[in-house]
């Protein structure tokens, strides 16, 4: 199977400017995707697509591809993921390189491992998914058994649906959100039916340690918390 990682990476970050190439724990947050990207076995190419020439500068530096430069009306903060991602393909089809997979790798996540990637790329082979997403345990008070809404009237509903909550936090049923790390979807599944998700979706389970997802400045500074505490360990 040819997998095509892609970093994403434009230059209009507004909660942290430029927070992609700041650095984090001793070196641009973008590096430590790369990294990662780089130990992984099981990705053909892994690229980055910006819209900034010092993004891609660094990206270059720390050992990315930069092939093209991603055009302004897909670097917008409405802009969504899925359009930037089929542009890459795109790019890559009109040059006669073809993949089976793709892999979103967001520099925000920077502590998935290689290891991680290839878990995610493995299971998309063995299972026959649409998708595969690595996932983080939900701590039990926020379990879906647990959760409720709030209708118009202001009464609670159960997330789940049901009537009554399960009593016991030992009965509840494991629970895990999307943390953001790593994708991996199908060419077909992206291009053809427009989804990052697919009909079949797998997720590959990432230690709670290691699940972070840098959006402001109070999730950077746990990034950094966390970075010196693994390794003064």
């Amino acid at each position: 199977m040819r997998v095509l990682g892609i970093v994403t990476a434009r230059g209009g970050s507004k909660g942290i400017p430029r927070k992609n190439i700041r650095p984090l724990g001793g070196k641009p947050l973008i590096a430590w995707t790369a990294e990662a990207a780089r130990s992984a076995r099981l990705l053909t190419r892994t690229v980055c697509t910006t819209d900034d020439e010092e993004i891609a500068e660094v990206a270059r530096a720390v050992g990315l591809d930069v092939p093209f430069l991603r055009p302004a009306q897909l670097s917008l903060d409405t802009t969504p993921t899925l359009p930037v991602l089929q542009h890459a393909v795109r790019w890559f089809e009109d040059h006669g390189e073809r993949f089976d997979a793709v892999c979103l790798l967001q520099p925000t996540s920077p502590l998935r491992t290689g290891a991680d990637i290839d878990a995610c790329v493995g299971l998309l082979e063995q299972t026959g998914a649409d998708a595969v997403v690595s996932v983080g345990p939900v701590p039990p008070e926020y379990n879906p058994h647990w959760v409720y809404f709030a209708d118009a009237a202001g009464e609670l509903h159960l997330a789940t649906g049901e009537q009554m909550p399960i009593a016991r936090r030992q009965d509840l049923p494991a629970a895990y959100h999307r943390d953001g790390a790593v994708f991996v979807t199908r060419r077909d599944v992206l291009m053809i039916d427009d989804s990052l998700y697919g009909m079949r979706l797998v997720g590959h389970v990432i230690a709670a340690t290691r699940t972070l997802d840098i959006d402001t400045v109070e999730d950077w500074e746990r990034a950094e918390h966390v970075i010196r505490t693994l390794g003064s360990s």
